[in-house]
């Protein structure tokens, strides 16, 4: 069977590993052993030695760097990092895992992209891994492993709550017999093989739970352990010195998470009309529907405005002009990482294009505060915060077309607008035009972004 520690290193298998095996001294030391695997492994890219890990720092490194570009890029190579799928790697993987949560714990807030990011990672290892196992040795260690998390002989749903309040898991997910969660075969066939008379207990079992719910809570608790073991060792770091090589490992993460997802969170777009990037907002290219929302609306269509219109535009003009060209969702910390562009840039702005409505929006409707954050992703709360990112969605911009049906008296069309279908492409291409032009500079302020 394989080993447990390479799907759970928060097992007792896996820190027995860290206990007899890690030493922080060696870190960044090279290790032949580590390469040697690395260089053995199935289908490995060897050609390229910039993604080699020589030392567990850098393996440590590139078990999140692979995350980010499995998710990211579109021309990703599995075979870069095929040596995370070996595993006779599995003692340096477990040792990486730990001096993440470690390094993490020590520079940043347990609710900050790059936890959010390394516990993503975690699940994603998790569920890659056990689709590369043979189906006999997938469903041994499963069981194996579960047996080792779910601790109560009658599970009641309540054992999984943190996983539900977090949203990691829905009580949809599950199959339940008063409260009870049903996973094993025998006794879901007891409790519910009467009912089905038309179809086969043993095949509907398969259907609702079979491996694939097991998988699924297995995943979701190592992903929520993982999390609150870099909560406990943010909470005892306030009495207990941080080791140099952990302070350093902090250092390289941080950096190495910036700079690949700053490389994903710009949007070059083609090297013509419509090019995009990242920067500080250009009042000069903001299309007409825009400028009169800022310059102020009146009674009649002020919520709408406000709440749908600007601040959807403005944070993703700001933040993600290309989402239209994107695949797949994003949140707004995974480029703004701190809140501070929300706080300092997009929120001043459209709080300032509230106080021009007339009357002022927040004077006789204040609770539009929450709403304006809701629409950015952070649930309904007057102000931001990244505990609460995810409870909503952030909402994307307005089409042309609405825009027309639901606030007509903005739509003031210019010779720009011709064959535009959203205000974020005219903004795309009227910033490209001013930059041409050299009336601004086009800037794509990667630092700050990704601070």
């Amino acid at each position: 069977m394989s080993s447990i520690s390479f799907i759970n290193p928060l097992s007792n298998e896996g820190q027995n590993i860290v206990k007899q095996s890690a030493d922080l001294n060696s870190v960044f030391e090279r290790n032949d052993d580590l390469i040697n695997i690395v260089m053995h492994s199935n289908r490995q890219t060897i050609s390229n030695s910039e993604i080699i890990p020589e030392t567990i720092g850098d393996l440590a490194i590139n078990r999140i760097k692979w995350y980010i570009e499995r998710k990211n890029n579109k021309d990703f190579n599995p075979h870069d990092y095929a040596y995370l799928f070996n595993e006779d790697i599995v003692e340096y993987d477990t040792i990486a895992f730990h001096m993440i949560a470690q390094a993490l714990a020590s520079r940043f807030n347990p609710n900050s992209r790059e936890v959010k990011l390394f516990v993503e990672s975690q699940g994603f290892l998790i569920e890659d891994r056990l689709t590369k196992l043979m189906a006999n040795e997938r469903s041994e260690i499963v069981e194996e492993i579960l047996s080792q998390l779910l601790t109560q002989n009658d599970l009641e749903w309540t054992f999984l709550k943190d996983l539900i309040a977090s949203k990691k898991l829905s009580l949809c997910d599950l199959v339940l017999e008063n409260g009870e969660i049903i996973l094993d075969r025998e006794e879901f066939i007891y409790s519910f093989g009467e009912n089905f008379t038309d179809r086969s207990p043993d095949r509907i079992y398969d259907i609702l739970i079979g491996n694939s719910l097991k998988e699924l809570i297995l995943n979701k608790m190592i992903m929520q352990a993982s999390e609150d073991y870099i909560k406990k060792i943010n909470t005892m770091l306030a009495t207990v010195e941080v080791h140099p090589m952990i302070e350093q490992l902090a250092d390289l993460l941080a950096e190495s998470i910036s700079e690949t997802m700053t490389k994903y969170s710009s949007y070059y777009g083609s090297a013509g009309p419509g090019s995009m990037k990242i920067g500080k907002l250009v009042r000069e290219a903001f299309p007409p529907c825009i400028a009169h929302t800022v310059d102020g609306v009146s009674s009649g269509g002020r919520n709408d405005a406000i709440v749908l219109l600007l601040t959807s535009f403005v944070s993703y003009a700001r933040l993600y002009p290309g989402i239209f060209a994107s695949e797949g969702r994003v949140k707004v910390s995974d480029i703004d990482s701190n809140l501070s562009i929300v706080m300092n840039e997009i929120l001043p702005l459209i709080y300032e294009a509230a106080d021009n409505c007339t009357p002022p929006l927040f004077e006789d409707q204040p609770q539009e505060k929450i709403n304006i954050t809701s629409k950015l992703g952070f649930g309904m709360h007057e102000v931001p915060d990244l505990e609460n990112e995810g409870e909503t969605t952030w909402y994307t911009p307005m089409s042309c077309e609405k825009i027309q049906m639901h606030l007509p008296q903005l739509c003031k069309k210019n010779k720009d607008c011709q064959k535009i279908n959203n205000p974020l492409s005219y903004y795309s291409r009227k910033r490209w035009i001013l930059s041409k032009e050299g009336k601004i500079e086009d800037s794509e302020e990667k630092t700050e972004a990704a601070e």
